[in-house]
């Protein structure tokens, strides 16, 4: 529970994209497995770090948090501290030895961004935190790309750029249903601190920017019309629902969103790896 199975698991798919998108259809098996035990150890390592310095508010955020394993005393602060540090550091030490330096070190920015300007420093104090701190989850295509390659490339930064624009209508969705618990726990959420009318319309502009961004990819990755066609509907029902919040923004609309988004990224960057090792 302290690795936050279910977010590793989209951020691993995101990560594979990036791999294979970067070595084509004739990728190692073993490199790729290797990458993909790395990431998840940074991704695990910084879920730990974050259940640790967000238990006080997590046990003032209702029942979605309030029984997080260290908010509700089930694991030490200690121990998830001391779990979540040996993590990160295996991480580290493991791509860079046998995969490749760049790769560790993406990894490794990653999992700072997260713990230490998001969760340490933006969630308490900007209603921007979610926007700027999104820029964590939205390494793991790069962390993909550099196993193989050895660095980055325009590709792997559209990449980062789609997850980063994804970031904040999915979160805002959620936020905007337990924007109550925000409040209470004095996170400064957009939907607390500007409202329900300003979060939905920035809801609706990034998520215009996110697909405009997919068709991006489409060119400099130089994909096929199969990520095309599919990104093309998958992209269409986003904004379908991202401007019909905006127009009424139910709690309901939101919840709906949110749900989406996931379903969204999920079939997005799968189809990238199929477009890349099937079609």
């Amino acid at each position: 529970t302290l690795t936050k199975p279910r977010i590793m698991s989209l951020l691993l798919l995101t990560g594979a994209a990036g791999f294979f998108v970067g070595a084509g259809r004739f990728a190692s098996l073993d490199a790729f497995g290797l990458t993909m035990l790395g990431l998840a150890l940074a991704c695990g390592g910084a879920s730990a770090l974050n259940h640790y310095l967000d238990r006080d508010i997590d046990r003032l955020m209702g029942s979605r948090t309030e029984q997080r394993p260290v908010a509700a005393g089930r694991v030490a602060p200690e121990r998830a501290l001391e779990f979540g540090l040996a993590l990160s550091a295996f991480s580290f030490v493991l791509l860079d030895s046998l995969v490749n330096l760049p790769t560790a070190l993406l990894a490794l920015t990653g999992n700072l961004f997260y713990v230490l300007v998001y969760t340490r420093w933006l969630k308490r104090t900007t209603s921007q935190n979610i926007v700027i701190g999104g820029a964590a989850g939205a390494f793991p295509p790069m962390v993909g790309w550099a196993a193989v390659t050895g660095d980055i490339s325009v590709a792997s930064i559209v990449l980062f750029a789609i997850i980063f624009m994804w970031t904040p209508p999915h979160f805002w969705a959620l936020s905007l249903r337990l924007r109550r618990d925000y409040a209470a726990a004095n996170v400064p959420m957009l939907p607390v601190t500007h409202g329900v009318p300003e979060t939905t319309r920035q809801i609706a502009l990034y998520s215009v920017l996110m697909v405009s961004l997919t068709l991006v990819f489409f060119v400099v990755a130089r994909m096929g019309l199969v990520f095309l066609a599919g990104s093309l509907v998958l992209g269409a029902l986003f904004l379908l629902q991202a401007f019909a919040m905006w127009r009424d923004g139910t709690d309901a609309r939101a919840v709906r969103l949110y749900k989406y988004s996931i379903t969204y990224l999920t079939a997005l960057f799968a189809l990238i790896i199929l477009d890349v090792l099937v079609f």
